[in-house]
């Protein structure tokens, strides 16, 4: 570093309940965090689990944004407070919004306050489903197959599929909308104080992994193929983008409204977003062949490779191959589960239908109990199920974990689960355990489909909740894919991997590598696969495939 005064950075996490912010020194020094959950969405607000929906209001955004890195500032002082030098955010994706010519997203003008159109459409909303199927139909008879580069399938997650489907089903944001931008481009418009919407910088990582956007197509794909799906995409291309940013770059600094709000110099360096999975590898230290694996609601996997040693090889069934995605100078692979922990967690919900619906105790009771077993069912369910499981027994439960569709390989959102094996002997715990094995064996799906396209798999990084809290699942992974598994020692390892890139965008270090050797965290905890577990798994895993293959047959 070019100064001995201590120079701090702050990195923003916006996930999918809530949004946390980490205040860093560019030493590697932790200083402390905040979350903040999003009220609307808390509430339920704006969605429609029955029908897909899932949206969020932009003012959760911001009410989060504006409380995590107050109360983070307040509690480290005004000596921290002014020597903070930058700051960059990650989010979920693909969650685009519907904007004015200014940049602004619909749902914060006059008359689009209430409305779940005007909002962002969060990664897991799957209301698009036939737009995407339009999208891949298309593209498989069209000169140029603009999806080669996101696995040759385009998911009802991303960006074009959204945007087609909300302008089908909405004239008012239709005729208001002027163009469409993601969540993790817009943050830091609107930290810079952005009021023209050509002059935002957007994301290489969003616009090559969700938006079809490639140096090849000279940017996005061509308007005839965009007003060949649907006249009203007619004209949508150029008010868009063309150039992309990777995250070790500037966006701009704090607009004199933010600076005033978290009282900070107008001076600090706002860095060009990033989606959460790809800076939360930086965060875990990626490296070029292990499989970065994010583990909250659902997974997303990162991998790394030199150019060199990919060229010419498109990877078919995930979620793109983009250059300076994950780490600038390398082409970064995405993939991963739609659902993980929401697995885990629907079937908790199930569970604790009779007590949210008892009619014998007081509320005051119900409210307790309900706390308890928010906290300690899965735990309890854990250990039931490893004290039931014998592995020399063929006979229990196969399941899929395609509760939220399929991302990969090969993305199917129409896609649902099943349990094979159920009788009058079965019990919660034997669920539980299949479920957590569906899990684990989707996860193995992903790794054999890089294998099989020649890219090798020398290990797994674990980071995230459930990497986190529960061995169970770490070890029973670590079997199933008959690889190591490192913990990540951070928390907080995606607001972490923000705040590297934050370090960079402002200069404190030429190259994001650099910034990862000062403020890693390390590895707290490795999982080594048990050999007598991995020969039982394998042969689970055939009994996944053929349940699988059964279901996509009839589903399809």
């Amino acid at each position: 570093m070019s100064s001995s005064k201590p120079k701090y950075v702050i990195g923003v996490d916006f996930g999918t309940d809530s949004v946390r912010s980490v205040l860093i020194n560019t030493s590697g020094e932790y200083i402390g965090d905040a979350v903040h959950y999003y009220s609307r969405w808390k509430e339920g607000l704006f969605c429609d689990a029955s029908a897909n929906q899932f949206r969020q209001h932009p003012l959760d955004y911001l009410e989060g944004l504006t409380e995590t890195i107050t109360r983070v500032l307040d509690e480290a002082g005004d000596e921290i407070r002014k020597n903070v030098v930058a700051v960059s955010a990650d989010t979920t994706g693909s969650t685009p919004v519907a904007v004015n010519k200014q940049g602004t997203p619909l749902a914060l003008t006059e008359g689009f306050e209430e409305n779940p159109n005007a909002m962002f459409l969060l990664w897991k909303d799957h209301t698009a489903i036939k737009e995407a199927t339009e999208i891949n139909e298309l593209a498989a008879n069209w000169e140029t197959d603009y999806t080669k580069y996101v696995g040759g399938i385009y998911s009802s997650e991303w960006f074009w599929a959204k945007i087609l489907h909300t302008l089908r089903v909405d004239e008012k944001v239709r005729k208001n909308a002027w163009s469409w931008v993601e969540h993790c481009d817009w943050i830091p418009f609107e930290l810079t104080g952005g009021d023209d919407i050509a002059k935002m910088k957007r994301s290489r990582c969003a616009a090559g992994h969700k938006a079809m956007w490639h140096e090849e197509f000279d940017g996005l794909p061509g308007q005839d193929f965009l007003s060949e799906l649907d006249p009203l995409l007619d004209g949508i291309r150029d008010r868009m983008f063309q150039e992309t940013y990777t995250s070790d770059q500037p966006a701009g600094t704090l607009s004199k409204k933010w600076a005033k709000k978290l009282r900070l110099s107008e001076q600090v360096v706002v860095g060009v977003g990033a989606f959460d999975a790809h800076m939360g590898a930086v965060g875990g230290e990626i490296e070029p062949y292990y499989l970065s694996k994010v583990m909250g609601t659902s997974t997303c996997d990162m991998l790394v490779a030199p150019h060199e040693e990919i060229e010419g090889k498109l990877i078919k069934g995930i979620c793109g191959q983009v250059d300076g995605s994950v780490v600038p100078g390398m082409v970064g692979l995405e993939a991963g589960q739609s659902a993980f922990g929401d697995v885990y967690a629907w079937f908790k919900e199930i569970l604790l239908w009779p007590v949210q619906n008892s009619k014998v105790i007081d509320e005051e009771t119900r409210q307790r109990l309900l706390v308890e077993l928010n906290d300690s069912l899965i735990q309890e369910l854990e250990k039931a199920a490893s004290k039931n499981l014998s592995i020399d027994d063929e006979k229990y439960l196969t399941a899929l974990d395609w509760l939220n569709g399929r991302r990969t390989p090969d993305a199917n959102q129409n896609l649902t689960s099943a349990i094979e094996g159920m009788n009058l002997g079965t019990t919660a715990p034997d669920m539980y355990r299949a479920l957590v094995e569906s899990t684990c064996f989707g996860a193995k799906a992903i790794v054999d489909r890089f294998i099989d396209e020649g890219i090798p798999i020398k290990g797994i990084i674990g980071m995230g909740g459930v990497a986190k809290k529960s061995p169970y699942v770490m070890q029973m992974m670590s079997d199933v894919l008959n690889m190591p598994i490192r913990i990540v020692k951070s928390n907080q390892a995606v607001a972490l991997g923000a705040a590297m890139f934050a370090a960079t965008a402002t200069g404190v270090f030429p190259k994001v590598e650099e910034a990862v050797e000062a403020m890693g965290a390390g590895f707290e905890k490795r999982y080594e696969p048990e050999p007598e577990r991995v020969n039982h798994y394998r042969k689970k895993y055939e009994s996944y495939r053929s349940l699988a293959n059964t279901v996509e047959k009839r589903i399809s």
